[in-house]
């Protein structure tokens, strides 16, 4: 099935709204690097961006880990590569959040 063709006028509106979607998924990515929000707080809000963003992207955003660690702690923890934010298990947070919370206390 071809994509629809559209009009210069929607082309430009879902180019503005991936560019806003873009900005706001880096704003909470840049707070969650600088500990303005915390990954407990991150994965338990409803936020869309949350949801769509994976979850080794968020982990990967963490001071001292980097892309490595965050794959290391993914699978050890039995979360596929792909998961989102959404799609993560009530133990696969918890799991999560032990890990970090144990590193700051």
């Amino acid at each position: 099935m071809p994509l629809p063709s559209l009009t210069p006028e929607q082309r430009t509106a879902a180019l503005e709204k991936a560019v806003a979607s873009r900005r706001t998924c880096a704003l909470v990515l840049t707070e969650l690097n600088q500990g303005g929000r915390s990954l407990r707080e991150l994965l338990d809000s409803d936020s869309a961006v949350v949801r769509r963003t994976h979850v080794r992207r968020l982990l990967e955003v963490l001071p001292g880990i980097g892309r490595v660690r965050a794959g290391q702690l993914v699978t050890a923890r039995d979360i596929a590569a792909s998961r989102r934010g959404q799609g993560l298990g009530a133990r696969q947070k918890q799991l999560l959040l032990e890990r970090f919370e144990a590193a700051v206390a």
